[in-house]
């Protein structure tokens, strides 16, 4: 959802960098991978088209956090869905 941002905190020798990855217009989302050692940043359209990729070396990655832009009512939204998440009774 426009607004959601992921930043991630890269090793660069003897200092840190963080970047940002932010759902600059509406209907855009943020997704994560980390694959064969690489973590895979990426702003997508609601059709799943790639508008840009972050690529980091995963052993060079200290943190990376997901930042979700907070919703009107007030509910977490689950995934690629968008839907509200289940309440699950406490027993």
């Amino acid at each position: 959802m426009k607004g959601d941002r992921v930043e991630i905190v890269v090793d660069a020798g003897d200092t840190t960098r963080t970047y940002e990855v932010v759902a600059g217009r509406a209907g855009r989302r943020v997704e994560t991978a980390v694959r064969r050692g690489v973590v895979e940043v990426s702003e997508v359209t609601r059709s799943g088209t790639v508008v840009r990729t972050a690529r980091f070396m995963a052993n060079r990655v200290p943190a990376l956090v997901e930042q979700p832009v907070p919703r009107e009512d007030g509910r977490e939204l689950s995934g690629r869905t968008g839907r509200p998440l289940r309440d699950v009774p406490e027993s």
